[in-house]
């Protein structure tokens, strides 16, 4: 068994699509019509056929207390893996992203969160 799909709740998905492609760098996998909203999937390029984010509506109704309440209490949505957390925070401060942490060493790890504009805290990190 492994994972194959992971999602992150997302106020408006084309605001997302860009975000997680042009600033994250991540590419669009699939993109399915979906009533009102699509399926929509993005992956890392350096894994293509590897696990697969879906940037989904938050629609629901329990979603936005939800994320509002993580968000509130600093606490990130998922955690994304980088080789550098200093040089990944640089580039993507550099590209107007703002942080809600900056890069601190945990243990074996560092991490950052960074706001993914679309109502989520993501975290990076390196190291774990």
């Amino acid at each position: 068994m492994r994972i194959h799909l992971s999602s992150v709740f997302v106020d408006d998905q084309d605001k997302a699509l860009r975000f997680y492609t042009d600033v994250l760098g991540f590419v669009k996998k699939v993109e399915v019509p979906v009533g009102a909203d699509r399926w929509l999937t993005v992956v890392s390029p350096e894994d293509p056929d590897g696990t697969q984010l879906l940037l989904e509506p938050d629609g629901h109704p329990a979603v936005k207390p939800y994320k509002e309440a993580l968000v509130r209490d600093g606490i990130p949505a998922t955690a994304f893996a980088v080789d550098d957390v200093r040089a990944e925070f640089d580039r993507l401060r550099a590209l107007g992203v703002r942080f809600t942490q900056e890069p601190l060493e945990a243990g074996p790890v560092t991490i950052a969160v960074l706001d993914d504009t679309c109502g989520n805290l993501i975290q990076i990190m390196q190291g774990g």
